[in-house]
């Protein structure tokens, strides 16, 4: 489907939360901002929640030390999520993973994530027939996963992206932006507990992921980008309640360890000149603790917060809920979710919807994400 320019800029990026809210809003933006949207169905649906929630093979992209918990040998997930569904047709994220339990205490995955920014047909005057131009991004990963103890594992994982959003009827100097991430990341599953009138699971994770270097989309300017270096931590509890019903009820907090835009040069007016440019990554990922201009207060804004439960009857039907909540002055993100699963024999359908609960709709407003996984190979008992 052919868009016009504005579109296409608007859908490249919605996500990036540069929204105007309320009371002088300072979001922190950064390149290839779909990397911390969740690409399968399952996290959809528990509010975009994934770095302690049970294994699966999407844990490449939320906590891959999850993987050494997985409990079939080979897994293969693929996911397609619609992306400004209520105005195009040809924008969506694509998610293929998969991983291998090696063995009793190691495991690896490979997954590939694709935004396709549809069509667009760019034009110079009222005369000219137009070019048409195709905008993407895409990352490539591998992990490695290792149980340090039989209720703890940690992974390392690396990461290549590239970004091409280059229009160069408007830049002649524009260039499509590459770098490369490295995720570290830990997962805890301790036994089941028995408690007065059910059994338990207690579950918490952590992941520091797309640890890297910035990217430029110009070859002209010094206008470097950060990625989004992202600390994820969250914990979980499974309600056992007998040999058929499951509960898990989870909480999750984000930062982005990325500076935050300031009055640089004291002229009263929030940009991302100076310093900000010429700040190196690593730099920028210890200075995001201590970087917002109003203290601590709006250091504390700057996490994002989301609440999961799933309830999962036999391991063959599940039903989920979410909630995610960003501030008004980072962004506005607001939004509950809703997800359903079902397992026939050795095949996994998951499907989610999101509906936006503040002032700022969602990119991904009224969109139905649906994702199969599929499981097969040796079994491993980690029950």
């Amino acid at each position: 489907m052919k868009k016009m320019m504005m579109l296409c800029l608007g859908a490249c990026f919605a996500f990036n939360a540069t929204v105007q809210a309320q009371d002088e809003p300072n979001p922190i933006t950064t390149a290839v901002p779909f990397l911390i949207i969740a690409a399968d169905a399952r996290a959809a649906g528990l509010g975009e929640q994934g770095v302690a929630t049970s294994p699966d093979v999407y844990g490449v992209q939320w906590n891959p030390a999850k993987l050494a918990f997985l409990d079939r040998k080979h897994n293969v997930g693929v996911n397609y999520t619609p992306y400004l569904g209520n105005l195009v047709n040809d924008i969506a994220i694509l998610q293929a993973a998969y991983a291998n339990r090696l063995n009793e205490r190691s495991a690896f995955g490979v997954s590939l994530r694709y935004f396709s920014l549809g069509t667009i047909t760019t034009t110079t005057g009222p005369s000219d027939p137009g070019l048409d131009i195709r905008p993407n991004e895409f990352t490539l990963d591998a992990t490695y996963a290792l149980k340090l103890s039989e209720r703890f594992s940690m992974a390392v994982s690396g990461r290549y992206l590239r970004s091409d959003l280059r229009i160069q009827q408007l830049d002649p100097d524009a260039s499509a932006a590459s770098s490369f991430g490295v995720d570290i990341s830990g997962y805890y599953q301790s036994e089941e507990i028995t408690y007065n009138s059910f059994d338990g699971r207690w579950r918490g994770g952590f992941n520091i992921s797309n640890i890297g270097p910035k990217v430029s989309y110009s070859d002209a300017t010094n206008d470097d980008d950060f990625i989004p270096t992202n600390l994820k931590l969250g914990g979980g509890f499974d309600f056992i309640l007998d040999g058929y019903n499951r509960v898990f009820v989870g909480l999750e907090v984000n930062k982005l360890l990325v500076p935050t835009p300031s009055d640089s040069n004291g002229d009263g007016v929030i940009n991302r000149q100076d310093d900000y440019n010429n700040e190196s990554f690593i730099s920028g990922i210890f200075s995001s603790f201590g970087d917002a201009p109003d203290g601590f207060s709006e250091e504390l804004k700057e996490f994002t917060w989301s609440l999961g439960a799933e309830y999962v009857y036999d391991n063959a039907f599940s039903l989920r809920a979410g909630y995610f909540n960003e501030s008004d002055l980072k962004g506005a993100r607001k939004f509950a979710t809703l997800g359903a699963g079902f397992e026939f024999n050795a095949i996994d359908i998951d499907l989610s919807y999101l509906f936006s609960t503040g002032s700022v709709r969602s990119p991904l407003e009224n969109t139905l994400r649906f994702g199969l996984t599929f499981h097969f190979g040796d079994e491993y008992d980690e029950y």
